[in-house]
């Protein structure tokens, strides 16, 4: 995507061919601020306090996190063992996003298969880089997928405004190009659909404030923050056309693991007769888990994300106590959604509704 007429990905390889440079988020969008990882240990605390955040770009970066294991294991006495107990590490940085174990293993399974005589950094580097590549192809589709519910609703409307609510940030930030949840959005302003977007702030981190403002921002789509409570409000008054939303882990059964008020959303939006999708590459998809309140791992994160708020003040960043300093708090990361509240999922194959039988019908390869 464009910032400011430049492209530019949220994670791209370093010149030295053994390691990556990722935007740090967290000072998103205040500073532009560019982080070397070159280091596993630096690529799972970049994963771990959310310099990169997103199913598909954790995916990535844990792609990435193998390629520098097999350059830091080039003296060990055992490479191969080197490298595996360094993706022990990784696939463990963030445990909610399915991807993150998806890519390490991915990329891992092609360095164990190696030949005599290859190079480990080449072969992680390239399957890394062609995980990356098929992940924005596959944002790109969910765009062109996507838009035609937006194009529809908008002939409905006699060409009118088409008002979309989403929840956090599902933007191409949290994946390589286009995001998911915004990729349906970007693929029709392209095509000169008038689309307005309510931008939920998503606390405690604000995510959507912070992140998928900045980017539609950047992008020239209108759009509005508004505070999490609101989106019920704005749906009963017919505001909302549509809800759409990422997911950091969907069970095959149709259950969706995406940031906390997520399933307020949906309820909000099945009260109210409003279509609800969900927007993912498959490789979010958990083909193993089929009960996703009972299975989906739930991560709870420092309590301080909750109690401290950061912002800019006088030209510097600050955080700020927002609750009496002894009174606890607790950081639940995601929740989930049951099937029965998504209208459907928006993948890079096309549209299906949020079951069993019609994801297996878009993704035979998994029966």
């Amino acid at each position: 995507m464009n910032v400011d007429g430049k492209p530019i990905r949220p994670i791209w390889l370093d010149e030295d061919g053994v390691s990556v440079k990722v935007i740090d988020q967290r000072q998103l969008p205040h500073r532009f601020v560019v982080a070397d990882l070159k280091t596993v240990d630096q690529v799972i605390h970049a994963i771990r306090e959310m310099f990169v955040r997103g199913a598909p770009l954790i995916g990535v970066t844990g792609a990435y996190g193998v390629m520098i294991a097999a350059a830091q294991a080039r003296d060990a006495a055992d490479v191969l063992v080197s490298v595996q107990e360094e993706c022990v590490r990784l696939r463990a940085a963030r445990p909610t996003a399915v991807n993150l174990a998806w890519g390490v293993d991915r990329v891992l399974d092609r360095v164990m298969s190696a030949g005599p005589g290859e190079s480990l950094i080449a072969i992680a580097r390239d399957e890394a880089s062609a995980i990356a590549e098929e992940e924005a192809e596959n944002c790109r589709l969910i765009g062109v997928h996507g838009a035609a519910l937006i194009e529809a609703i908008s002939r409905q409307r006699g060409g009118g405004t088409v008002n979309i609510l989403t929840h956090c940030n599902a933007g191409w930030l949290a994946c390589i190009e286009y995001g998911t949840a915004t990729a349906p959005i970007y693929e029709a302003f392209n095509r000169g659909v008038k689309v307005h977007v309510w931008v939920d702030e998503t606390r405690p981190l604000n995510q959507g404030a912070r992140l998928t403002a900045w980017e539609l921002g950047k992008h020239g789509v209108p759009h509005t923050v508004i505070t999490d409570n609101a989106g019920g409000h704005l749906m009963q008054h017919g505001r909302v056309d549509l809800v759409i939303v990422g997911t950091d882990r969907s069970t095959h059964t149709g259950d969706v693991a995406n940031k906390i008020g997520t399933y307020l959303k949906a309820l909000a939006a099945r009260d109210n007769g409003i279509p609800f999708y969900v927007a993912l590459p498959s490789s979010t998809f958990d083909w193993t888990m089929r009960d996703g309140v009972r299975e989906i791992p739930i991560e709870e994160r420092n309590p301080d994300e909750v109690r401290y708020i950061q912002g800019l003040y006088d030209g510097n960043l600050v955080r700020v106590l927002v609750p009496p300093e002894n009174s606890p708090a607790a950081d639940f990361a995601f929740d989930v959604t049951p099937a029965r509240l998504v209208t459907g999922f928006i993948t890079e194959r096309g549209i299906c509704g949020a079951s069993q039988a019609e994801i297996h019908e878009l993704f035979p390869e998994h029966e």
